[in-house]
């Protein structure tokens, strides 16, 4: 968010932050939520990438297109392990999926 926007926001009474601080998540949990996220966005990127349907990702992942969904969207229920196998399933090499985690920004 921009400075001038943020500064109008404050003299209207809006306390500004970040999801961090208005979920109250310690430094860790924060890590984790950013980890998942670039895991998810991952997945989609590259399964578009190689212009794959949810249902053949998930052919080849032996699943179901409503699991690459909620994959994909980085749902509560996913695992991270789930997450990386989806990425492994598509090709992407270790390096690759840390490139990934590294690069996130949300």
């Amino acid at each position: 968010m921009n400075k001038s926007k943020r500064v109008r926001l404050e003299k209207r009474g809006w306390k500004v932050g970040t999801v961090s601080e208005f979920l109250n998540l310690s430094p860790e949990e924060a890590a984790i939520v950013e980890v998942r996220l670039a895991l998810s966005h991952g997945v989609r990127k590259l399964r578009q990438r190689k212009k794959l349907s949810q249902v053949e990702l998930a052919s080849m992942m032996g699943s179901s297109q409503s699991r690459v969904a909620k994959v994909e969207s980085g749902h509560p229920s996913v695992s991270v392990d789930l997450m990386v196998r989806s990425l492994a399933a598509l090709g992407a090499s270790r390096e690759d999926v840390g490139r990934m985690i590294a690069s996130w920004h949300g």
